[in-house]
């Protein structure tokens, strides 16, 4: 009975390091999802289909700029950027827009300076693309 001791504390150790691991991956999911909630929301959303004041941005990771389905009301400058939606476009665009695509759309929105709120924003969209 001694040696179980032993086995059942490092079992129990595992779980809790476990429980850990994932508790601060969920974490960081729902850091991700405040931080577009906070800077996007209000015209965006990334639910499939559900266009805003902005189009929605389901699956817009890896996809090219000013071509969502459904939407109607994208720049002329932005459909025809050529841009595709990777992590350093995203970036830059999310910084300031309009050093991306001077006629854009995205009035009054004037960028976010810092990099660490892109990131966080850049890693949501990645996950609501790959559902």
């Amino acid at each position: 009975m001694i040696r179980l001791i032993p086995m059942v504390v490092g079992t129990t150790g595992l779980a809790a390091l476990f429980t850990f691991v994932g508790t601060t991956h969920v974490a960081a999911a729902d850091e991700n999802q405040v931080a577009f909630n906070t800077h996007c929301r209000t015209c965006h959303s990334t639910k499939e289909g559900d266009n805003r004041l902005g189009p929605s941005l389901h699956n817009i990771y890896a996809a090219k700029a000013g071509a969502s389905a459904g939407y109607t009301n994208y720049s002329q400058g932005l459909a025809s950027s050529g841009i595709t939606w990777d992590e350093a476009n995203l970036n830059k665009f999310l910084e300031n827009p309009d050093q991306v695509v001077a006629s854009n759309n995205m009035k009054p929105y004037k960028g976010i300076g810092d990099e660490a709120v892109r990131k966080q924003i850049i890693e949501f969209l990645k996950s609501q693309s790959q559902q």
